[in-house]
């Protein structure tokens, strides 16, 4: 018999949040850089990020909301976190939107970050979603490949986002474009 890798999607569990705010904001860091620049990125608490994970895992704040971890053994090594969307008309099904999707840097490009996608699609259909969406900043080139290549595209939906003071203290905003695919 070949050996095989021992990697795996399993929902969060208490313990986890402190590996994934780690992993996110390493994540932050390699991927937003240009984008955040270091004032931003250097004044994320990281005990802030463990506390909102802490809840998040612990007590998600109603149905559909879902965070799971990908791993490589026993190592958590990737987060993602889902949560419904309401439908415009009651008669239609709900969506759902991943609100995070990151592998650590040095685990990336080993398929942590599309079992994941895969593993949160099967959720949000599980709880009768028929499109899933996220939001991706722009310059993002490598999610923007990682999504196309999942199924995902740009639905023309954009949004601009203050995320703190810049380096001249005024408030630094990113701009966000809105990706879907029916599930």
């Amino acid at each position: 018999m070949l050996p095989t890798a021992d990697v795996s999607v399993r929902p969060a569990v208490p313990g986890d949040e402190s590996r994934i705010a780690r992993i996110q904001l390493a994540a932050w860091r390699v991927a937003h850089a240009d984008v955040l620049g270091d004032v931003v990125l250097d004044s994320l608490d990281e005990q802030a990020f463990v506390d909102r994970w802490r809840l998040a895992v612990s007590a998600p704040p109603g149905p559909g909301h879902h965070v799971l971890v990908a791993c490589d053994g026993p190592r958590v090594v990737g987060i993602a976190s889902v949560a419904p969307v309401a439908a415009p008309d009651p008669s239609q099904a709900p969506g759902g939107v991943v609100l995070a999707l990151e592998v650590d840097p040095p685990d990336q490009r080993r398929g942590h970050g599309s079992r994941l996608l895969a593993a949160a699609v099967d959720l949000l259909r599980a709880d009768g979603a028929d499109q899933v969406q996220t939001w991706v900043v722009d310059g993002d080139a490598a999610r923007e490949a990682f999504l196309r290549s999942a199924g995902l595209g740009p639905d023309g939906r954009a949004r601009r986002l203050a995320t703190g003071p810049g380096p001249d203290a005024e408030a630094h905003v990113v701009s966000e474009h809105r990706w879907y695919a029916g599930i």
